[in-house]
């Protein structure tokens, strides 16, 4: 073993104590590592299993003070305190470590900069290394660095852990005797949540001197001065310790014994008191109801305190207010809601009342549901369909009669008939018309003929439509088939008005 020079004199157990070593202890240089060795591929840790045995090096590194930020830098945070390990509790939760700066801002409260400046400090102290680092291109999107959470090999050292493999890939095989006391501790600060700092000054230095484990021998101690304590629940039931056999690393470090301090319990929610229960309900309200919007919800829970002390849910209030009725316009919304809950909770006073109404108001917004699909879908059909059933009941007859005779044609029903149209000679029928005399095929000219004449070209249109464009010349003749084709151009054109003389 070899004695370095350091400016905390942290003394640390060898990894593996002889008789021959006579109890002598190393001690640790100083935590930095140069922005050159900061990235996965240069860094001289390993890869931490999982986020609580990572917490377990910070929180080492927190309680150790062999990093000093003010030796490399003249601004800044002055040592690494409790902010620092609330940020990296916040990077032991992503997975990928890709945190963005607006996110650890938002969860911490800290400046742009200050982030910056923590993410730097994990990163010196060995504890982040860059496995890709973000880009800032102007008139892009910033893009996030992605970190890989590193064990610094200063910490391995100091509790005398066993590794086995090479590089960063370096895995934990066993601890030794003189180093569990210190791990144990670390596992109940990393099994704790931290905070979130309230201040942005940075907490004191801490303690460097040094406790003694098990037989005698040196062991790097955690201050307890320092005001990294962690609090709250637990973030992972896994630990880094081991027994003599050197088990996995999984099992090490006590992770499956109780802990002798409680716990408390993170499952369940707070129970309101009554003043709660108002405040949750005044700002449901105000969230649902549109006249209520930007209301003052203290105001809003005043007013609604009664009905909240009765158990009352939005859902019944819904339902009170379907009872009561809503105004269309309202001046003064915490007024109108004080006059439609006078005397609520008297008259709905029982769970089954109140059951009852919401049952009904939820059976009128689904009928409400319903008879606006059926608008819609009116609506749509009258707008979007091929065709309009007109106003007038004189051409909703003539338009009858003229599908009536269509279909007749179509169905092969023969009548008496002449065969007149608008002077001229009609062509003889055709084989395509087989079954139909001349008077039906005249009766049919004859009511398209009139209702060319008032612009109506729908019998035409819809004999196309059923029989094809020639059964159709077939039926009317080509003339009225041209002009019927004229005057639907002619619907589209500017330049041409329909009308009655």
């Amino acid at each position: 073993m070899s004695a370095v020079a350091a400016p905390a004199a942290v003394m640390v157990p060898a990894p593996r104590p002889s008789a021959e070593d006579g109890g002598a202890v190393s001690v640790l240089p100083g935590l930095y590592v140069p922005e050159a060795r900061q990235w996965l591929s240069t860094s001289s840790g390993r890869v931490a299993p999982e986020g609580y045995s990572w917490m377990q090096a910070v929180h080492w590194v927190a309680g150790s003070g062999l990093y000093e930020p003010r030796r490399h830098r003249s601004h800044g945070p002055r040592s690494f305190g409790p902010t620092t390990v609330f940020i990296a509790q916040l990077l032991a939760e992503l997975s990928p470590c890709r945190p963005g700066i607006e996110y650890l801002m938002r969860r911490s409260g800290l400046s742009e900069r200050a982030v910056e400046y923590h993410l730097q400090m994990l990163r010196e102290t060995g504890l982040l290394a860059w496995e890709l680092r973000g880009t800032r291109v102007s008139g892009e999107q910033a893009q996030a660095s992605v970190y890989v959470r590193m064990l610094p090999p200063e910490f391995d050292v100091a509790l005398g852990i066993r590794t086995a493999g090479e590089g960063t890939a370096r895995r934990m095989t066993g601890i030794a005797e003189a180093g569990r006391e210190l791990m144990a501790r670390l596992a109940k600060k990393a099994s704790r949540r931290v905070r979130r700092p309230r201040s942005k000054t940075s907490s004191t230095a801490p303690s460097k001197a040094a406790r003694r484990g098990a037989g005698g021998v040196p062991v790097a101690a955690v201050s307890g001065g320092s005001r990294c304590t962690p609090m709250g629940g637990s973030s992972s039931s896994v630990s880094t310790a081991g027994t003599t056999y050197s088990p996995p690393e999984s099992k090490l470090a006590s992770g499956e014994r109780k802990s002798p301090t409680p716990k408390k319990s993170t499952s369940g929610r707070r129970t309101l008191n009554r003043v709660g229960r108002r405040y949750q309900l005044a700002r449901e309200l105000t969230e649902e109801l549109d006249w209520l919007r930007g209301c003052s919800v203290p105001r809003i829970a005043w007013v609604a305190r009664n009905i909240a002390d009765a158990g009352w849910t939005t859902a019944d209030v819904h339902a009170w207010l379907a009872f009561r009725g809503e105004a269309a316009r309202v001046r003064r919304a915490s007024g109108l809601l004080a006059t439609l809950l006078k005397d609520a909770e008297k008259i709905l006073d029982t769970v089954e009342k109140r059951d009852l109404a919401r049952e009904q108001w939820r059976a009128g917004q689904e009928a409400a549901r319903r008879e606006r699909i059926q608008q819609v879908r009116a609506r749509q059909e009258r707008f979007e369909g091929d065709w309009e059933r007109p106003d007038s009941p004189a051409v909703q007859r003539q338009v009858d009669d003229a599908f009536a005779a269509v279909r007749d044609i179509v169905a092969g029903r023969s009548g008496s008939a002449r065969d007149e149209d608008f002077g001229e000679e009609q062509p003889e029928v055709q084989s395509g018309l087989a079954g139909l005399d001349e008077d039906e095929i005249a009766r049919a000219r004859a009511e398209a003929s009139q209702h060319l004449a008032l612009g109506d070209t729908e019998p035409i249109e819809v004999a196309i439509a059923a029989m094809g464009p020639e059964a159709a010349e077939q039926l009317y003749g080509p003339k009225l088939l041209r002009r019927a084709k004229q005057l639907a151009t002619g619907f589209r054109s500017t330049h041409m008005t329909l009308g009655y003389r």
